[in-house]
């Protein structure tokens, strides 16, 4: 399943999370929902996204909730996940070029359904770039490690 995507959503985004989902198998893409049974909070759903793939379960991850923010947060915490929270094509391109983020975070409430997948796709699209970026990725890894987050 490594090749699969992760996705998951607060009742916020529902709606936006079914709509990627469909999306997302339409272009071929495994993806493999984490919503857990209703009443779960957001950042339940968060911490186990962003558990598996810290585990390698998956490459990468979507999560959604009503601004993005919630979930950007929570991801974060899991040491060696690299959650960016995108609202525009040139931030998830950044995220994954610049930060190697694996998990892109989008609000419902904040991003409607046609520019969701617009960014979805140019984050999909996007690799490491690596080069003078690489050491500011691994200094992420060091400042989690000396905070004793690893």
């Amino acid at each position: 399943m490594k090749n699969s995507i992760a996705i998951g959503c607060d009742d916020a985004a529902v709606e936006l999370k079914l709509l990627l989902k469909e999306f997302l198998k339409n272009k071929g893409i495994e993806v493999v929902d984490y919503n857990i049974p209703q009443g779960s909070d957001y950042p339940d759903i968060a911490f186990q996204v962003a558990l598996a793939i810290k585990e390698g379960k998956h490459q990468r991850g979507i999560l959604l909730c009503g601004t993005g923010i919630g979930m950007s947060i929570v991801a974060n915490k899991v040491p060696g996940i690299r959650a960016a929270q995108c609202y525009d094509t040139y931030s998830a391109q950044r995220a994954r070029k610049s930060n190697n983020a694996q998990i892109i975070t989008l609000g419902a409430r904040v991003t409607g359904p046609e520019l969701a997948k617009t960014i979805i796709e140019a984050w999909l699209e996007s690799e490491f770039a690596g080069g003078g970026s690489a050491p500011k990725v691994e200094k992420i890894g060091y400042y989690e490690r000396l905070a004793g987050r690893n």
